[in-house]
């Protein structure tokens, strides 16, 4: 939450030519409701069971640039099929960074309750070990979004995706 998946994810779609695809959104489209209304009317588990759903239709439609929300990338079934069907990008920011950017929005269901810092330190401390297995990570930090895109993208093709960037 608040790396940059969205911001970035666009204009790297923009950049090289390909269909952005917001996971979120699109787990929205299929249930006829808000990302709060899934987590208050059916909890975290089934939100995750139909993210994991949306995102293995989204891979199978051919390239492009997903935004996928921050949990989906610890299920291993999720981390597996993007492994199989993509290249995975992990925009890596601290706590920071983090918290300002979170704090600007109140649309975040992992944040609405309790201290947003230390649910913010709990979340990075369970997922940055699995975030790390990413192909590609480049650091999300307070600079004009068009660097950090323009970083994904020699990070990406120095891993040897195959993109046609102008």
């Amino acid at each position: 939450m608040g790396a940059g998946k969205s911001c970035i994810g666009k204009r790297l779609a923009e950049t090289i030519g390909w269909d952005f695809v917001d996971a979120d959104s699109e787990i929205e489209k299929a249930a006829g409701c808000s990302i709060t209304d899934i987590f208050e009317r059916h909890g975290e588990a089934a939100f995750r069971d139909g993210e994991r759903r949306v995102i293995q239709r989204l891979l199978e439609q051919g390239p492009s640039v997903i935004a996928t929300g921050g949990g989906a990338f610890m299920n291993p079934e999720t981390r597996a099929a993007i492994r199989a069907n993509g290249v995975s990008v992990w925009l890596r920011a601290d706590l920071e960074v983090l918290l300002r950017r979170t704090g600007r929005r109140d649309h975040r269901p992992l944040l609405k309750k309790g201290d947003p810092r230390e649910t913010l330190s709990r979340l990075m401390a369970e997922r940055y070990p699995v975030y790390a297995e990413a192909d590609v990570v480049v650091e999300s930090v307070e600079r004009p979004a068009e660097e950090t895109t323009r970083q994904v993208v020699e990070a990406l093709r120095a891993h040897g995706v195959d993109i046609d960037a102008g």
